[in-house]
């Protein structure tokens, strides 16, 4: 949450009930008129063998504990080739 919407709703906290309905109508009535787009929600079946063998029946906590210690030079190079490439 920012912060100015965390001031926001803390002004909105301290208006009578009465101001708070007319705020609501008055975003309300805001809204109307913007369009609003939604992220696409994304299967789990659609990541599958993203990074197939990844981790070559290695423990998830041990790659990540060996890989933060840089066992794994090649991964790292790899990765930041397909940054550029982005």
């Amino acid at each position: 949450m920012s912060k100015e919407l965390f001031e926001v709703m803390k002004q909105a906290d301290a208006l009578t009930p009465d101001e708070q309905l007319r705020l609501i109508a008055h975003l309300t009535q805001k809204l109307r008129n913007c369009e609003i787009k939604r992220k696409p929600r994304r299967k789990v079946s659609e990541f599958a063998g993203i990074a197939p063998n990844l981790l070559g029946g290695m423990d998830a906590q041990e790659y990540v504990t060996r890989m933060r210690r840089g066992e794994f030079p090649d991964l790292e190079i790899a990765e930041k080739q397909l940054r550029k490439e982005e």
